[in-house]
Order: C-alpha cells, then sequence, then structure tokens
C-alpha cells in the first residue's frame, strides 16, 4: 500500500502542471473574467446614471415571499458552482492527454528502462495511473473549483456592499454546504463513469507504437462510420446512433465531467426540477440513479478488461 501511495505521488509530481496548474489557472481566469464584467457594468451603469440602491433591493428582499427567497438562494449556490464547468472541461482534457502518455511517454524517452529495474509491479504502475485519473484529478479540480465559488461570492459580497445592500444578508440565502457536498459527492460516480475512457486511453498508450491518439480517436470514430453505412446496428433491432453513444463517448467522452448528465440515464434517479432548482441536476438524488443503469456497470466492465489488457502490453510490449 505504501508502494503504491509513491506511485500515486510519483504521478502527481510528474504531472503537476495538468493536475494542479491547469485547474488553477483556470479558476483564477474565470474570477478575473467575472470581475472584468463586473468593472464593465459598473462604467456603463455610470455612463448611462443606472444606480443600484441598497434600500431598493433590502425592500425587494423584505417584500419577497419564500419562493423568492429559494429562487434567490438558488441562483447564489448556482454563481458558486458555475466556475466547476469551465474546470471540468480543462480537466477532462488533462486526463485525456495524460492517459494517451502514461504509458506510451517512458517507451518513447526508453525510461521504461528504468522503471522495469525497480521492484514495482506492471499492475501497481497501471493502476496507480488509473487512480491518478479518476481520483487525484477530479479531487483537485473539485477543491480548486470550491475555492474559486467561495471567492467568488466574496467578490460578490465586496460589489454589493459598496452599493449598500446588506450582502450577509443576501448570502445569507445561500447554501454553500450544500453546493460543496454536492461537488465533493460526484467524484465518486465520475470515477465509475470516467473507468471506460480511461481504460481505453490506458490500452491505445500501451499498445500503439507510435501516434496513441490518433489510434484513440481513429478506431472508434472509423467503426461509428461502418455501422452508420452499413446500418449494422438494425441487426440488433438498435438505432445507429446507439453505438455512437455507447461505444464512440464512452470510448472518448466519459473523462470529461457531467457527461453522465448528458449522455447516460441519469434519469433513473429522482427528477430534477431544474425550472426550481437547477442544483438538483447535480444532486446525489439524481445523478446516483445512474448507479441502477446496465450502462454505467457494463462499461466499468469494459473498462476493467481494457485496463488488464494495459497491464499485459505493458509488461510484453518491446519497442527497441
Amino acid at each position: 500500500m505504501k508502494t503504491f501511495y509513491w506511485l500515486v505521488k510519483r504521478e502527481f509530481w510528474e504531472h503537476r502542471g495538468g493536475f494542479l496548474w491547469a485547474p488553477v489557472i483556470t479558476g483564477v481566469v474565470f474570477l478575473v473574467l467575472n470581475v472584468m464584467a463586473i468593472i464593465t457594468a459598473e462604467v456603463l451603469g455610470a455612463r448611462h446614471g443606472v444606480h443600484i440602491g441598497g434600500d431598493n433591493v433590502q425592500m425587494m428582499i423584505a417584500r419577497a415571499d419564500a419562493g423568492d427567497l429559494k429562487n434567490i438562494g438558488t441562483g447564489l449556490d448556482v454563481a458558486m458552482v458555475s466556475s466547476m464547468g469551465l474546470v471540468s472541461i480543462v480537466m477532462g482534457i488533462v486526463v485525456l492527454f495524460y492517459c494517451l502518455g502514461a504509458l506510451y511517454d517512458d517507451r518513447r524517452d526508453r525510461s521504461i528502462l528504468f522503471w522495469k529495474s525497480l521492484p514495482v509491479s506492471d499492475t501497481s504502475t497501471v493502476l496507480s495511473k488509473v487512480a491518478s485519473a479518476v481520483i487525484v484529478a477530479p479531487v483537485i479540480a473539485v477543491v480548486v473549483s470550491i475555492i474559486i465559488g467561495m471567492v467568488q461570492l466574496v467578490i460578490f459580497a465586496m460589489v454589493l456592499s459598496m452599493h449598500g445592500v446588506n450582502a450577509f444578508e443576501l448570502i445569507g440565502l445561500a447554501h454553500p454546504f450544500r453546493a460543496v457536498a454536492t461537488l465533493i459527492s460526484g467524484i465518486p460516480l465520475y470515477a465509475l463513469w470516467a473507468i471506460p475512457s480511461v481504460g481505453w486511453l490506458l490500452f491505445c498508450s500501451a499498445w500503439a507504437r507510435t501516434k496513441p491518439f490518433l489510434w484513440a480517436v481513429a478506431v472508434p470514430a472509423v467503426a461509428g462510420l461502418l455501422v452508420s453505412w452499413f446500418g449494422i446496428m438494425g441487426l440488433f433491432n438498435l438505432p445507429t446512433v446507439w453505438f455512437w453513444k455507447n461505444i464512440v463517448q464512452r470510448a472518448l467522452l466519459s473523462v470529461f465531467p457531467g457527461s453522465n448528465i448528458v449522455y447516460g440515464d441519469g434519469a433513473l434517479g429522482a427528477t430534477a426540477d431544474v425550472g426550481n432548482d437547477p442544483l438538483s441536476v447535480l444532486s446525489p438524488l439524481h445523478t446516483y440513479g445512474l448507479l441502477a443503469s446496465p450502462n454505467l456497470w457494463l462499461g466499468v466492465l469494459a473498462g476493467a478488461a481494457l485496463i488488464a489488457a494495459s497491464i499485459w502490453f505493458r509488461r510484453v510490449r518491446d519497442d527497441s
């Protein structure tokens, strides 16, 4: 276990730029864009004589009913977790290219000879890379998103205070603990959902003698085109889109957080009240309904088989 811990830590050290600094820089850029938007709004408001009075806002809050207050709190919650959208895209790109190079780069530069000389099994090495992709990367992304979200709330509070609004009363309508718990709860589900993509990308990284990215993208894409052209899925009474959604998309895009909501069977869980509560889409009561979907577990089995194949190729592949 201690050896595995150091293997994961080594992955973090070697890829700290992608795992840590890419989300941090993305979050900072997100904050800068928000500050620029606020400054622009202030300048345009001053230029056109538009003034947000604190008394007016306080009066609106005093006259708001329970539903209005809930909507205000929901809006603040969404603002706090909104940074996760941009960070998730960057994290997905980082994980995709990390997996493609994880078992290929050390063969290309021949450093694999050094690592194989150490008393560390190929199984532990590959599994440490899997853990880095499905646990370390999303944990860092979620932590960065939470910090950025908190900073964004503080910025909003400062701006509102400048206009005479009781910012603490307004922000008190938010549910930061719920927003934080929602982001954290998505990590285990992401790990399960991403397994087929991680397995496929690692397999291409371990198997391909050159250009693993091309192989990883071309094989499922060409297979999808052949299935579409010849109507192969019709033999199983399934539409062609089934192959693109459950094979091509799962192989390439499952490393992006949120793809399970877009392409998965999240509706198996509690119905999300998107109109009144957008955060319910990310709620465990909704997203964890995916655990009842065969799609998820078949993907996990396929990913586990691909990871096992990656371990085997890591052991036998010789590019000398």
